[in-house]
């Protein structure tokens, strides 16, 4: 049998799907002849230091964390609904039965989980796989939980779903105006207090998605809340017209259908801050760790440190000269030399050449983390010997200048 050829290397592989649909096929770190793509990151297909962790640190400093929160805990709240489905299947109830206006709300717009729910029919939403579709939550001693990189911070349910859904039930009057502020304090409180781990010794309940879909709303897309990102104005939801402590009356027709849009709630939202993620803050973050090991307050204290060392370097070459010290004796200034134009180019790529050697990252100041995706290897060891092969130039050059220089005793 032949053997079958590598995938292209300029991204993700295209296979077919049994539907006919083409969906991506992620690459795991030790195949991969590239650098990574968001999809993988956000997959965990990837190795520090361009993992999940380092991502997030990074957008840490770049202030910009809260559309990560979002993605992910939208994430965690499409793989709830997932489990939910999954209950129904296992347990032999058809979703027509279960939940009627769900079904005709899938059949009609569509839904992400038509694989998983039995629903032949495809819609607008089903037609490609997420490489994500992996669920970040894992079963731990009877929990259902999300595994995520260390030092996220809380996590919590998320949910997914179209942004017309806060504008089904019509809002006049004064009565309906105080009831959305008490609606909006309520939501504002139940953001922070709500659960972040569901135990597994129940079945997941519809109760439990709109919990998930209201903490999602609360934090991410109430005006004024904690972590509120941008979205567009088609993207936004003007407000979440369910209640998480009781189901909706079978008989509300609004609400019904409010209620069968909850499982796919965010998916526009969630898409879009893939894409500017993807666009903007991921392209500066593959340049930062793959081609760099430096933070930015660590390069700066090698400027610093730097500076200090050239400065140290110059006054002894020109004492050597106006003391007419001899050129032997001159060959010493190579070592203040040496120290300063190492920290100066470590600065100046963000590259310390000492630590690629090592093979160790920093992720934040003076914290190191050990390099261990192989193509962020690669790329290291050649740009850190192009660093040391200029270090080596200017050192040589300024060396050269102050031995050969005749001395003039003052």
């Amino acid at each position: 049998m032949a053997t079958e050829k590598q995938p292209p290397r300029e991204g993700p592989r295209e296979t077919p799907s049994p539907s006919g649909q083409r969906t991506l096929s992620l690459s795991s770190s030790a195949s991969r002849k590239r650098l990574p793509t968001l999809a993988e990151v956000l997959a965990r297909r990837t190795l520090p230091p361009v993992d999940l962790y380092c991502y997030y640190l990074f957008l840490q400093r770049e202030g910009s964390e809260d559309s990560l929160d979002f993605w992910l805990d939208v994430q965690q709240h499409e793989n709830l609904c997932r489990a939910y489905f999954k209950d129904l299947k296992r347990t032999g109830v058809d979703v027509r039965d279960d939940w009627p206006g769900y079904y005709r709300e899938a059949r009609q717009r569509g839904s992400i989980y038509n694989r998983v729910n039995g629903i032949e029919q495809r819609g607008s939403m089903d037609d490609k796989e997420e490489p994500w579709d992996q669920p970040g939550w894992e079963a731990d001693g009877g929990e259902l939980h999300r595994s995520g990189p260390q030092g996220f911070g809380e996590r919590a349910p998320g949910a997914d779903g179209q942004g017309d859904i806060g504008s089904e039930r019509p809002q006049s009057g004064e009565n309906q105006d105080e009831t959305r502020s008490q609606r909006r304090s309520n939501l504002a409180k139940r953001a922070s207090v709500a659960p972040t781990v569901l135990a597994r010794n129940t079945a997941i309940s519809r109760v439990d998605l709109i919990a998930s879909a209201e903490r999602i709303y609360a934090r991410y897309l109430l005006p004024g809340s904690e972590k509120e990102i941008y979205l567009p104005p088609q993207l936004r939801i003007p407000h979440f017209p369910i209640s998480s402590t009781q189901l909706p009356h079978p008989h509300d027709e609004e609400q019904q259908r409010a209620l069968a849009r909850v499982p796919d709630m965010f998916h526009s939202q969630k898409e879009y801050v893939f894409r500017t993620m993807e666009a903007d803050v991921f392209p500066r973050f593959l340049r930062h760790k793959a081609f760099g090991n430096l933070t930015p307050i660590s390069a700066l204290v090698r400027l610093s440190l730097g500076l200090l060392a050239l400065w140290a370097g110059l006054a002894t070459g020109f004492s050597f000269i106006f003391l007419d010290v001899g050129h032997v004796k001159r060959l010493w200034v190579i070592l203040p030399f040496s120290v300063a134009i190492i920290l100066i180019m470590s600065h100046q790529y963000e590259l310390d050449p000492f630590l690629v050697i090592a093979m160790r990252s920093e992720t934040t100041p003076f914290h190191l983390i050990k390099v261990k995706e192989p193509y962020v290897k690669r790329l290291l060891r050649k740009r850190a010997a192009g660093v040391l092969l200029l270090v080596i130039l200017i050192v040589a050059a300024l060396t050269v200048i102050f031995t050969l220089v005749p001395g003039h005793r003052l």
